[in-house]
């Protein structure tokens, strides 16, 4: 076991070695570009190998995956500070800067919907009021929902459930003025845990909603 995951290490660090070496042969823009289409997917998983969380290791930098235009970078200083001053790290929400370039709320089970419920908790209005305030002064910005469940139930019942989550955020944002050409939802189910569903505290972390804010190349 330590030989094979000294080996995985040692590939690790080659592959990320050539991903930032391929990086610095770019242009600027198509350093975002490359980000934007998957690298800082692949440079977040390296560095999750070579930390040793192998439950977080495919996560650190997978957001929201490939964008059309490709996601840029962006100067997130302000929002976040918003953002988190709008209660959140009070509730739990995560406010994450990735390495894709995006913006991460992480909006988790406990503040946002009640179990099998889509409608939003109250508590949580005031984060979603301050992300509707950026996206309403900076244009140029996107966001995307995405709901996910732990692994209790079916595809069938859980799929639905966090898809119905993840268009509750986004409809919320656009009564809040912000137009409904620059939001996207999606629903994974039980895709993607970050927690262990064998267990009440694994399964309550997988139940969640992954709002990205990003910025795409005009």
């Amino acid at each position: 076991m330590i030989a094979t995951r000294g080996l995985v290490r040692s590939v690790t660090v080659v592959s990320c070695l050539a991903l930032l070496s391929a990086c610095a042969n770019m242009s600027p823009q198509g350093q975002h570009t490359a980000v934007g289409a998957g690298a800082g997917a692949a440079l977040g998983a390296g560095l999750g190998a070579l930390i040793g969380d192998s439950s977080q290791s495919a996560l650190i930098g997978a957001g929201i995956g490939s964008v059309v235009g490709g996601v840029v970078g962006y100067n997130w200083k302000g929002i976040k500070q918003d953002v988190e001053k709008s209660g959140a790290s009070d509730l739990g929400v995560a406010v994450i800067e990735m390495p894709d370039g995006t913006l991460k709320v992480n909006i988790p089970s406990n503040v946002s919907f009640d179990t099998n419920k889509s409608a939003l908790k109250p508590a949580l209005l005031p984060v979603l009021d301050s992300v509707a305030r950026a996206l309403n002064q900076h244009p140029e910005l996107r966001a995307k929902a995405i709901g996910y469940t732990d692994s209790t139930g079916t595809d069938a019942i859980n799929i639905p459930l966090s898809q119905r989550r993840a268009a509750a955020v986004t409809q919320y944002l656009a009564g809040q003025g912000v137009a409904a050409t620059r939001l996207t939802s999606e629903g994974q189910g039980a895709a993607n845990p970050v927690g262990d569903n064998s267990t009440t505290e694994g399964r309550a972390l997988n139940r969640r909603v992954e709002l990205f804010l990003y910025a795409v190349k005009q």
